[in-house]
């Protein structure tokens, strides 16, 4: 891994997923490390447990003072920071090597075989399965995630540093600081119009990304998508290919076909076509590292997934809680078309959190679309993470567009007694907000109450 001349790493912004994996990573180095964020979390807390000193108000006074030497600190920033927040400014002003998340990833990851996870979708889920199926097969790996991998219980793996695994982001333009060695593009639906303007404009920039790519190193492309690459798919002719499928007691067994050979009776837990195509191209990325192709095949079996990716939170006879971290209307379908897969013929009620004015406004009738499509629909107020409020942009604006009787907006704290008034066959719980931090208070109470 490439040394950084630093003695000190100070975070702005680390409560953030991405950055509390870098921030773990410089801790288990042995530098000391601290940080900012505007609200505690599980995330900042488990930090905290290590010893990082974080606080919560942008007070430069808070900052503990080894880390005011503008010689020996590294600044490590997230794009989603406001740039009139007061710390971020003083370290600007005061001379301090001042670094984006996606730049000290890109160097840390330079020197190593590098595999990199790029999509609007599915980033996590890919990243966290290839991290699973290299570390199982013996390759000495370190992993950066974008979410809580349930077979590592973290966002960051250590298992040596002669590879990496990152997931490539495609906000703020963040993966082109990466030169991975094997690659892969899981989707390019429009998203982050924001920072893009238009869908054209991001598709540019995944072409862009696959241009960084070291020489002689291979980009693995979902067939379909206008970018030339390995391609991978379902009953299709994709040089990595699924056929077969049948779904036993709610596991996938399938025919995994690679350009050389077919795997028979592969199986994988994950439910989802979508999950199905993210464990096939982590599949055709590890095979890269070399190991054997029936240990990558167990070990895929034994995946056990991402934190609110299709995670299971009650599993009875008379209810099924899944939650999901599905903000954008594509995953929204995914996790729709999933639930019919392996519970067919049940009445769906979705409780769901938008994400961002912005994209909220950008997808206002695709998400009324998509969330029209369950039996029942609770809808939260807008997170707004990152923005400010847009005029004429709301949750009330969306749920009058959604083309079903059954909706109604709620408060947090209603939610409960909402649910059980329903009785739902199924309840799903999505969001890229704070209704994570609902989920386990919910199945509390539905437990309680079954």
């Amino acid at each position: 891994m490439s040394k950084f001349n630093f003695h000190r790493v100070y975070f702005i912004g680390i409560g953030g997923i991405g950055m509390s994996a870098l921030a773990r990573y410089f801790t288990f180095l042995g530098k000391p490390v601290a940080g900012y964020d505007k609200t505690s979390s599980p995330l900042t807390l488990e930090l905290e447990d290590l010893r990082i000193d974080i606080h919560y108000k942008d007070e430069l006074t808070l900052i503990p003072e080894p880390f005011l030497n503008a010689e020996d600190t590294l600044v490590v920033y997230t794009p989603a920071v406001p740039k009139d927040l007061k710390e971020w400014i003083y370290f600007r002003d005061k001379g301090f090597t001042v670094k984006k998340r996606s730049e000290v990833l890109g160097i840390i990851t330079n020197d190593t075989f590098c595999f990199a996870v790029a999509g609007t979708h599915g980033k996590t889920t890919t990243s966290s399965i290839l991290a699973h199926l290299l570390k199982e097969t013996g390759t000495p790996l370190t992993a950066f995630l974008g979410g809580i991998s349930e077979d590592f219980n973290s966002n960051f793996v250590w298992e040596g540093n002669e590879f990496s695994v990152v997931e490539a982001d495609e906000f703020d333009r963040s993966f082109l600081q990466l030169r991975p060695d094997v690659a892969c593009i899981t989707s390019m639906d429009a998203d982050h119009l924001d920072i893009y303007g238009d869908e054209e404009a991001l598709k540019k920039s995944f072409r862009d990304f696959a241009a960084n790519l070291k020489p002689n190193g291979k980009l693995f492309v979902r067939n379909g998508l206008p970018v030339q690459g390995i391609t991978y798919g379902i009953d299709d002719n994709s040089d990595y290919c699924i056929k077969n499928i049948k779904i036993e007691h709610g596991t996938y067994i399938f025919d995994l076909g690679t350009p050389e050979t077919v795997l028979k009776g592969v199986k994988f837990n994950k439910p989802g076509r979508h999950n199905l195509l993210n464990g096939l191209v982590a599949f055709a990325m590890a095979i890269q590292a070399g190991p054997p192709l029936d240990r990558l095949a167990e070990a895929l079996e034994s995946f056990k997934g991402v934190r609110r990716r299709f995670s299971y939170k009650i599993k009875a006879d008379n209810l099924i809680f899944i939650d999901d971290y599905a903000h954008h209307p594509t995953e929204i379908d995914a996790v729709f078309d999933a639930i019919k897969e392996m519970h067919p013929d049940t009445k769906i009620l979705t409780v769901f959190q938008p994400h961002l004015y912005s994209r909220t406004r950008d997808f206002l009738n695709d998400f009324a679309k998509s969330l029209s499509r369950f039996d029942s629909i609770l809808l939260l107020d807008i997170y707004p993470a990152r923005e400010k409020p847009i005029p004429g942009v709301s949750s009330q604006q969306l749920l009058k567009l959604i083309q079903n009787p059954m909706k109604k907006l709620v408060a947090k704290q209603d939610l409960a007694k909402e649910i059980k008034a329903q009785k739902p066959q199924v309840l799903v719980t999505m969001g890229a907000g704070d209704i994570g931090l609902e989920v386990e208070s919910l199945k509390q109470a539905l437990e309680y109450e079954n």
